[in-house]
């Protein structure tokens, strides 16, 4: 039986932008992915125009996800500052 949250997996990049991070940063945005977890289609996530990703804002930070919904997977591609993560 499941509780009803989506799985969250990170990408190797996304890995290595998390331990990069500052300490208060990281926990500031495992809370919002916690938070995502209960539902994604909640309004937190605004899908981004021209490419698979959506955003999730944490602060001055960017979480690039893409989800899975017949899986129920948030699968995080990268955590980057709001400048660097539109780059392609």
């Amino acid at each position: 039986m499941t509780d009803g949250r989506w799985t969250v997996r990170f990408a190797a990049r996304a890995e290595r932008d998390m331990r990069r991070l500052d300490r208060r940063v990281r926990a500031r945005v495992y809370e919002a992915l916690e938070r995502l977890r209960e539902d994604p289609q909640a309004g937190a996530l605004l899908k981004l125009s021209g490419r698979p990703e959506s955003r999730l804002r944490v602060g001055d930070w960017r979480v690039l996800v893409e989800l899975d919904a017949a899986e129920q997977i948030i699968y995080i591609k990268h955590v980057l500052p709001r400048g660097r993560a539109y780059r392609d």
